[in-house]
């Protein structure tokens, strides 16, 4: 994401639970990932959970994205 978006997500985020939501299991995504992918050796079924990991991170980032752009028009003008 654009530093553009991320600033707005910070100014949204306390009044939409849904863009919230998905930040925080985004975070919690990549907290995942990181411990996963830290290991010197993944066994298949770790490499099999990172890659669902992954997948549900980016179709949660690609809800996101989208969501920002709906609220975006309202927020830049202040509302």
């Amino acid at each position: 994401m654009e530093k553009r978006e991320y600033a707005l997500l910070e100014k949204l985020a306390p009044t939409h639970p849904d863009l919230k939501s998905l930040w925080d299991d985004h975070i919690l995504y990549e907290k995942q990932l990181e411990k996963l992918e830290s290991k010197t050796f993944m066994t298949p079924a770790e490499r099999q959970e990172a890659g669902r990991i992954k997948k549900l991170k980016l179709d949660g980032k690609t809800k996101l994205v989208a969501l920002l752009q709906h609220y975006a028009p309202a927020a830049e003008d202040g509302r």
